[in-house]
């Protein structure tokens, strides 16, 4: 299947295109940073250079791929952690417009199949409004929403130490990201734990659970 990526230059497409190609699949890969398309090259994945709040770039880039699935891990986050409450905004708004402008555009060209990127925590104790939208929208889309424990591992806020529950190293988190292209259409949350359906929605209660879920590397 050819499985077009968005943000495929983050911490986790970089991890999750070779997987991707390793399976089998085409992978086309979305940046905005030309600086990094030939290093999506290098990993097997065709590059487009495209930024998320161009609706009408996004919408050309996805008609010109026509992907049977659309990857959605587009995030903005400073590179300190400490920075991460000023940048919640920019977050946000990837999030709310950008999500918007990414699924219109696997709709408009007929995308068989959306996978999103979501957070298993609550910030300051509930589901931001950013989150809540995101999901929302994928939903609607009959898309597989991911609830991501924190990640840790090379390249992440927790490159020794891992971080409390809920969380789960980033290379597991990648192979799960593949094994996720088959979910039934639902919410489910990817930890340590586990691959588990977290609404009433989804016909699975347990998807995955054990060696595939280890922390290691």
């Amino acid at each position: 299947m050819k499985v077009f990526v968005a943000g495929g230059s983050g911490v986790m497409g970089m991890r999750l295109i070779p997987l991707l190609v390793a399976a089998g699949h085409e992978v086309v890969a979305m940046t905005r940073t030309s600086a990094k398309l030939d290093t999506l090259t290098d990993l097997g994945a065709e590059p487009v250079l495209c930024d998320i709040f161009d609706r009408h770039g996004v919408l050309s880039a996805m008609d010109a791929a026509h992907p049977d699935i659309v990857v959605h891990q587009l995030t903005d986050l400073p590179d300190d952690p400490a920075e991460i409450a000023n940048g919640r905004s920019a977050n946000a708004r990837i999030r709310e417009e950008g999500t918007d402008n990414l699924l219109a555009a696997a709709l408009a060209t007929g995308a068989a199949r959306i996978v999103t990127q979501s957070i298993a925590w609550l910030t300051d104790g509930v589901r931001a409004p950013s989150v809540v939208h995101l999901e929302r929208r994928t939903r609607e889309a009959g898309g597989v929403v991911l609830r991501y424990g924190q990640w840790y591992g090379e390249g992440t806020y927790h490159p020794t130490d891992p971080p409390p529950p809920p969380r789960i190293h980033i290379n597991a988190a990648a192979r799960a990201t593949v094994e996720a292209l088959t979910l039934t259409p639902g919410i489910y949350t990817v930890t340590d734990d586990g691959t588990l359906a977290a609404d009433a929605e989804s016909s699975l209660d347990q998807v995955r659970r054990g060696s595939n879920s280890s922390s290691t590397p």
